[in-house]
């Protein structure tokens, strides 16, 4: 059975940093593009950013980048989401999702808020 737990989200600060994870099971990982998704209240679901199979490659979403950071393990089937500088406007659930050209799966999401 597939999941996809993501982990690290909470209530901090503007200019704070936290780092999601989001640990993979149930699939070969190693085979799977990883994406990090957002949905604001209100507001439809962004791309945030992307990472390719092997990590080679990587893309953001403007209003992330420079700030924002992906990776993966593909040894702990793990991938994080390293968000500095964070602004009210990050404020949403994030979700971890993983792509192949057969199958796609999402996580259950997980809450960052960032308020003063």
């Amino acid at each position: 059975q597939v999941h996809l737990v993501e982990s690290g989200g909470g209530l901090v600060q503007p200019g704070a940093s936290l780092r999601l994870s989001c640990a993979a099971s149930g699939f070969t990982f190693s085979r799977y593009a990883m994406r990090w998704y957002r949905q604001a209240p209100g507001k439809e679901r962004e791309l945030v950013a992307h990472i390719t199979t092997g990590g080679g490659s990587t893309m953001y979403a403007e209003s992330v980048k420079g700030r924002f950071t992906i990776s993966r393990d593909n040894s702990k089937n793990t991938v994080y989401l390293q968000m500095n500088s964070l602004k009210p406007e990050d404020t949403a659930v994030y979700y971890c999702y993983a792509g192949s050209a057969s199958y796609d799966y999402w996580g259950q999401g997980t809450q960052v808020t960032v308020s003063s």
